[in-house]
């Protein structure tokens, strides 16, 4: 491994708190979950842990920064101040101490001797630190932890909603992959294209299963649109109703209710009907937006009975007049 603080990003004055948030920024940049597609993140994240592991003991810092260990934990010189074992043997031979030869040993020169004796008598019993069972050294720094197990690969859905459940955020019914169905409760403001993430039910894998990914897609309605957290809609009313008023159905998502129509109402205008829009995704739970009714007034098709009523009668009225015409 490099320079744990290269690898960090930090220089060697860096203080606990600003390696430890360094290494925050990194792991959650490469971990694994987030580069399912890029191997070398997953190396770049163990390279990036081993380095905190390091730097963020107190004692394994002030041994690096010494020159005692590298960057794996490693002594630079495991042998250093151990009596000279070099030569042929670590007392015996040419590098022994002088009045002692091999046979002072029981005849065993420094080829014969078992190195995992050495270092059970230095460390203090057992087998020395950052040996395997079979003898194989592993290093005297911390082990590296093991590559992550991948997770089993996301299973895309998508999911047809009619625009009036869509609206008042009904519950939807959704088979998965394993043949299991379940009720899928919709966010509240949900749009089209919107996607709901559904942990472990994706593809098995070593690490787990992968996700379930469920797409919304949000049908169209012949006459309700929607315009944020409102619902419109154009309300057919014939000349008589918007003369002499009248009360109307009128649809909405949850169903028909009745509207008032004032006596002289005009073409145009426009009818709240509140609380009956689209969920509001930043409001209470449950709370909806209003339902706008824009009413235009429909001339009946055979108008000879309508021109006889009115006969030379001319409405007076200038309703252009405010464009200046």
């Amino acid at each position: 491994m490099a320079d744990p603080y290269g690898t960090l990003g930090v220089t060697r004055t860096a203080s606990e708190k600003e390696i430890k948030s360094a290494y925050r920024k990194l792991a959650k940049e490469l971990h694994p979950d987030r580069n399912k597609d890029n191997p070398k993140a997953a190396e770049k994240f163990s390279d990036v842990t081993k380095a905190y592991d390091l730097l963020s003991d107190k004692n394994k810092r002030a041994q690096f920064d010494r020159g005692e260990i590298d960057a794996d934990g490693n002594p630079l010189n495991p042998f250093a101040g151990m009596g000279g074992m070099g030569g042929r043997g670590a007392y015996g031979g040419a590098g022994g101490p002088r009045g002692y030869s091999q046979q002072d040993f029981g005849g065993f020169g420094a080829d014969d001797m078992d190195l995992g004796d050495l270092f059970e008598g230095l460390f203090g019993g057992g087998r020395a630190r950052g040996q395997t069972g079979n003898g194989a050294r592993r290093g005297f720094g911390q082990r590296p932890p093991p590559p992550p197990k991948k997770k089993g690969a996301d299973i895309q859905y998508r999911l047809a909603v009619p625009f009036v459940d869509a609206a008042a955020g009904r519950d939807q019914r959704i088979t998965l992959a394993d043949g299991k169905a379940i009720n899928l409760k919709l966010p509240a403001g949900v749009t089209d294209g919107t996607q709901m993430r559904l942990r472990g039910k994706g593809h098995a894998g070593p690490g787990g299963n992968g996700d379930g990914i469920v797409i919304i897609e949000i049908g169209a309605h012949p006459f309700f649109y929607r315009d944020g957290d409102h619902i419109r809609m154009d309300l057919p009313i014939t000349l008589n109703e918007a003369i002499r008023g009248a009360k109307v159905k009128c649809p909405t998502v949850d169903g028909p209710v009745m509207l008032t129509i004032q006596p002289g109402t005009s073409g145009g205008t426009v009818m709240k009907l509140g609380g009956k829009g689209w969920t509001k995704s930043g409001g209470k739970s449950g709370e909806r937006g209003d339902q706008l009714v824009t009413l235009e007034i429909q001339l009946p098709e055979d108008l000879e009975k309508l021109q006889e009523q009115l006969g030379d009668w001319v409405d007076p009225a200038r309703p252009r007049e405010k464009f200046g015409l």
